[in-house]
């Protein structure tokens, strides 16, 4: 019984080989979602990390490290961790901040022309063709852009005026006589285009629209030159465009001269030399422009007839001027009666 006894002490005094410890399971998170659900999620992924450190810890004691094998670190310095910047970091907005300004692309479709493009592609004769249509329409318009337009000089006048003058002798037609009823017909509308823009054009130089009488007899000086050129016809119904240009310039004339003698005691009209262009008009018209040259007499009338010539003045002009005053001049030449 003692044997049996002992027996069963030494039995019972054999050590106990406990099991291991059963592996806790793994939890694991991808680090986008834990950044993302806060701090909550990020105890029970260091929970999960120190559980799989302890276990392989625990595997790695009972046997001996391989010469090849890489040490814990570096295996550890691979592994995710979670860092409270992170967690508490407010993720990267992926739509466009408000400041920033977004360029937009054009639709692909056909579109017309802003406004501001089509009128840069038209040229001068379409661009007033357009604005005529448009106040044509709204005549409500017209003052508007008359007011805003700017004023003509006497340059871009006279080359609009030139090209009426140039439309009209291109119309003559070859082989016939310049002054013919036939040609008169083949011409007549570019004929009539002429006057009219000379009996439009004219009053823009008068005063008081216009205050330099400079500019004014400039300007009168080159039309009466326009109308010296325009054919004499054969017909005396057909003269009469041309006669009536002249008495319509030659009121013209009167006016400028009229309003030039109330400045300087029409110094500029003496000293200027346009008394004697306005009695060279006056011849080649035939006599038509007589209301200019007596308006000129009165208005040169403050000098005495029998004064010297001034210095620089020529004994013709002198001449003139004295004709001018005494009423005599032109007798001798049979001007002053009218050609018909």
């Amino acid at each position: 019984m003692s044997g049996q006894a002992r027996h069963e002490h030494g039995d019972s005094e054999q050590p106990t080989v406990s099991s291991p410890p059963a592996r806790q399971p793994t939890v694991s998170f991808p680090l986008r979602y834990v950044a993302s659900t806060g701090s909550v999620l990020d105890h029970f992924v260091n929970l999960s990390y120190r559980s799989a450190d302890s276990h392989h810890h625990h595997d790695m004691s009972g046997r001996k490290r391989k010469a090849s094998e890489e040490p814990d670190n570096d295996r550890m310095s691979t592994s995710p961790t979670v860092s409270p910047s992170i967690s508490n970091r407010p993720l990267a907005s992926t739509s466009t901040p408000r400041g920033t300004k977004r360029t937009r692309t054009g639709s692909a479709g056909g579109r017309p022309l802003p406004l501001p493009r089509l009128l840069e592609t038209l040229s001068a004769d379409e661009m007033r063709q357009l604005l005529q249509n448009v106040c044509d329409q709204h005549p409500e318009l017209h003052q508007d852009i008359v007011t805003r337009a700017p004023r003509p000089s006497i340059e871009p006048t006279l080359s609009v005026l030139n090209r009426y003058e140039d439309g009209l002798r291109g119309a003559f037609p070859l082989g016939n006589r310049p002054t013919s009823d036939y040609t008169y017909n083949r011409v007549r509308q570019h004929l009539v285009q002429l006057i009219d823009a000379l009996r439009d054009y004219t009053p823009h130089f008068l005063p008081p629209y216009e205050t330099q009488m400079m500019l004014s007899t400039n300007y009168l000086d080159a039309v009466t030159n326009i109308i010296h050129r325009l054919p004499d016809w054969d017909t005396y119904q057909h003269q009469r465009h041309k006669n009536e240009a002249y008495d319509e310039v030659a009121k013209a004339w009167a006016l400028v001269i009229r309003e030039a003698a109330k400045r300087a005691g029409g110094f500029h009209l003496q000293f200027g030399g346009w008394d004697q262009k306005l009695v060279e008009h006056n011849q080649k018209s035939g006599g038509r422009l007589d209301e200019a040259v007596n308006e000129l007499r009165s208005g040169l009338g403050f000098s005495q007839a029998s004064s010297s010539p001034s210095p620089g003045v020529s004994e013709e002009r002198a001449s003139i001027r004295q004709q001018l005053f005494s009423g005599t001049y032109g007798q001798e030449l049979g001007v002053g009666v009218g050609r018909w």
